[in-house]
This record gives C-alpha cells, structure tokens and sequence, in this order.
C-alpha cells in the first residue's frame, strides 16, 4: 500500500493569529478549501469544514472530553485523530495532518492523484 504524500501549507506563524469560537475550533482556508482546527489536549488536529452526513458545519459543533468533534446538526461523533465515526453512524469525516514547525502551523494537503490518492 502506497503512503500518502501531503504538501504542507502554513497557516499561522502563532496560534494566536487564528480566530478560534467559543467551542475551540478555527475556520482556515488551505488552497481554497475551507477546513476546521482545534486543539485538544496539547495536540492540534485538522478536519472538514462540513459532515459527511448532513453537512453540518463543524465549527458550529463542539469538542467533547474524548476528543471526538461533535456536529451540531445531529450529534454524530468523530475522532479528532483519524475520523472515524465513533456514535455508530458509519460515516467517516475528513482529516488532514498539522504539523508545528517552531511556532508556525502547518496543515498538509494530500499531493496529487484523483481525490488526492495516488
């Protein structure tokens, strides 16, 4: 099975440039595309801005004790870590790898291929 390649894009030089909502989450634009970025116990994870299920936006949505992102539409959970839809649903939302270099954030975007598979 063929690794996935990302390109890194940074997004802030300090997070206290990005403009987090009550819930802890930020709303940043990488190539276009809308994404959504938490942190959760000192770790920062990146994800779809919509759900895959109702396309909720997510940034509406909260981080529970567990670390799974909650949409607000319905409730679905998922993992911050992987997406993997953890209230049982089946749904699986997208997540993007961030890296922090010194004080910058970074957030990768899979490189090339359809749908960014190679």
């Amino acid at each position: 099975m063929t690794e996935k390649k990302y390109q890194y894009h940074q997004i802030a030089e300090h997070s206290s440039e990005l403009l987090f909502n009550g819930q802890g989450i930020a709303v940043v634009e990488v190539k276009g595309k809308k994404l959504c970025l938490a942190r959760h116990q000192s770790a920062w994870y990146a994800f779809a801005y919509k759900c895959p299920h109702a396309s909720g936006i997510m940034s509406e949505g909260y981080i529970d004790a567990v670390g799974n992102v909650v949409c607000p539409v319905h409730r679905y959970k998922f993992s911050l870590k992987n997406g993997r839809n953890t209230s049982g649903e089946g749904y699986y939302l997208k997540t993007y790898p961030v890296e922090v270099r010194g004080e910058a954030i970074f957030v990768g975007m899979p490189d090339g291929g359809l749908f960014g598979w190679l």
